[in-house]
């Protein structure tokens, strides 16, 4: 059976004028149309292709080349291109666009805004759907991060205490506000890092490498980059945040703790308006 939503990898069974059948299993042959049909790779009876299968204007299933901007399963922002009185449309990258009913909206939306959703099959319909309520699809099993693991986020709103983001597609995660040393907007997808995974479950995060390893690798940049300068960096620890967060993708704290150590080791000098390699 194909899965409707997903990728999957099908066999080319007929050709037509207007496109190729694929085998489905029991929802039977299901149309690649013309447009879609590869010009760089073998597509003959018998052969294989990975095709994005969905159901069409008329709930007919059909196949895709085209890349969505997400899957069944998956997360995405997306935006808000069409209201009507059933629900929302919103632009996953494929000509038919995502239905997201009004009763799985979290707050009221306009066209052009962005949202964050989780798309799931609905089970009655066959349909794919959106939604906005995010909390039951996510894991509330106890997590096994560990402090310092690299980890994929998609931020999803600010708080009063910083931004919940989804940690690798599973688990709700939280950026406090003293980790913010960049410009974060909902929607926006950042690499990482696991900061604490707390008794209870929750799970805080970092938007930059922590721990003494993430320490050396920075003092090792600043270094670097005084060499590329000839020495001297217009930069010290009373430098804007914008300025280091620019050069060096930290906070101004851990820049500030990087060249404090680099300077105890006597490998630079810091100046108010720069740094020297001593």
């Amino acid at each position: 059976m194909a899965l409707i939503g997903r990728f999957n990898s099908l066999q080319v069974v007929k050709h037509t004028d207007f496109g190729l059948y694929l085998d489905g299993g029991p929802d039977g042959e299901i149309l690649l149309p013309k447009r879609y049909v590869p010009k760089d790779e073998p597509c003959e009876i018998g052969d294989w292709l990975n095709v994005f299968v969905y159901l069409d204007s008329e709930d007919r299933i059909i196949a895709t080349t085209q890349t969505p901007k997400v899957q069944v399963g998956g997360f995405a922002s997306l935006k808000v291109v069409e209201i009507s009185h059933v629900g929302l449309f919103l632009d996953w990258g494929l000509p038919k666009d995502l239905f997201l009913p009004h009763s799985e909206e979290k707050r009221p939306l306009q066209v052009g805004d962005y949202c964050v959703v989780h798309v799931y099959l609905d089970a009655r319909t066959r349909r794919i759907t959106a939604t906005a309520r995010l909390d039951r699809y996510l894991d509330k099993t106890p997590p096994n991060y560990t402090p310092g693991q690299a980890v994929e986020l998609l931020v999803v709103e600010r708080t009063d205490l910083g931004f919940k983001a989804i940690v690798n597609g599973k688990h709700w995660g939280l950026i406090h506000k003293n980790e913010l040393f960049k410009f974060l907007r909902p929607g926006m997808q950042e690499s990482g890092y696991i900061r604490e995974v707390r008794a209870d479950g929750k799970i805080s995060l970092s938007l930059q490498p922590i721990g003494k390893v993430a320490a050396d690798s920075l003092g090792e940049q600043i270094l670097a980059k005084l060499r590329e300068a000839g020495g001297s960096l217009a930069l010290s620890d009373k430098s804007p945040p914008e300025v280091i967060s620019r050069l060096f993708g930290v906070s101004k704290g851990n820049f500030k703790k990087a060249i404090g150590a680099l300077y105890k080791q006597g490998l630079i000098v810091i100046l108010d308006e720069r740094i020297e390699l001593r």
